[in-house]
């Protein structure tokens, strides 16, 4: 029995630094994300790092917070940390590029997800929603529930992530169709779902007649349904999203929110790591163009019942 038992210790001994060689045999992937207390961002670091476990990796989440100096400190973190890539969502356009450049100087190739930087031929992969695209459905199913005259409010998000611009932008190509449309107001909330609803309350203030509020993302939207709801004006004002947060999914159940449009961060988080172990260990990320864009999917009421997990919709 005894010599039993020291056979399978030495069995067990002699499997150990194998098993642990393997655990570490692919290395670390860093992931730095914006700020996991909003869902959309967490599920980002959630996926990528499942997605980076799966395939044989070590990996960690660490968040920027939209700080560039912060994010240039954990660039810093995972170059010593001798990551062997960099999932990164960008806290600036322009100021990113910097932290980008530090990476990919010290041989660690770079994919962004969600946001993009304002320059091209750095990174491997700039993995994105279909940001115009999701506009452009989110704005034509916001017509169809306020009607095509009154006049609206926008919420609209960080300035200094190109994506913000290029919602509002979908929204007037296709807003501006509708002459007896009227943006009588627009505020900069940062994404932000307390901001949101301060900045609804102004607005309300300014604009007591409005019929609708389209926003940059699901946050800010939900900011301003509490502001709405606290004014007893929900019923008269409607109001779209941008995201596909759960959260959102459920105030579109509620008959709170009239749509949210469905990124698909869950997607393109796990596509962006499968393209860094397919860089790693061919020399190809196996992807046509740097920049990639993923379409985004329209949730209403009619099909929020395929909602199946945080940003995923059964087809």
């Amino acid at each position: 029995m005894f010599e039993k038992s020291r056979r399978l210790l030495m069995v067990a001994a002699a499997a150990m630094p194998l098993m642990v060689s393997h655990a570490w045999a692919d290395g670390l992937i860093s992931i730095i994300v914006t700020d996991p207390a909003n869902p959309y961002w967490a599920t980002e670091g959630q996926v990528a790092k499942a997605t980076a476990e799966s395939l044989g990796y070590t990996a960690n989440v660490s968040a920027h917070k939209g700080d560039t100096n912060t994010e240039s400190t954990l660039i810093d973190t995972a170059i010593t940390n001798k990551s062997v890539a960099i999932i990164l969502d960008p806290a600036n356009a322009d100021g990113s590029v910097g932290a980008v450049k530090k990476a990919v100087n010290a041989g660690i190739p770079v994919f962004l997800v969600n946001a993009e930087i304002n320059q091209e031929g750095l990174t491997k992969g700039q993995l994105v929603s279909n940001n115009a695209q999701g506009a452009a459905i989110g704005a034509q199913q916001w017509v169809e529930a306020i009607g095509d005259k009154g006049n609206y409010v926008e919420l609209f998000g960080n300035p200094a992530d190109n994506n913000a611009a290029t919602r509002s932008n979908g929204y007037e190509t296709v807003l501006t169709q509708y002459p007896d449309l009227k943006k009588t107001g627009k505020e900069v909330a940062n994404w932000d779902r307390t901001q949101g609803y301060q900045k609804m309350q102004s607005l309300l203030q300014a604009h007591p007649d409005i019929v609708g509020v389209i926003s940059g993302n699901d946050e800010m939207a939900l900011g301003a349904v509490a502001a709405l709801k606290e004014a007893g004006k929900l019923a008269q004002v409607k109001v779209g999203g941008f995201d596909g947060s759960p959260d959102a999914v459920a105030a579109v159940k509620a008959g709170e929110l009239q749509y949210t449009v469905l990124q698909p961060v869950a997607i393109f988080s796990a596509e962006a790591v499968k393209q860094a172990d397919k860089l790693i260990k061919t020399g190809s990320t196996g992807a046509a163009t740097e920049k990639q864009l993923f379409d985004c999917v329209l949730i209403t009421k009619d099909n929020v019942d395929k909602y199946t997990a945080a940003f995923t919709i059964s087809k």
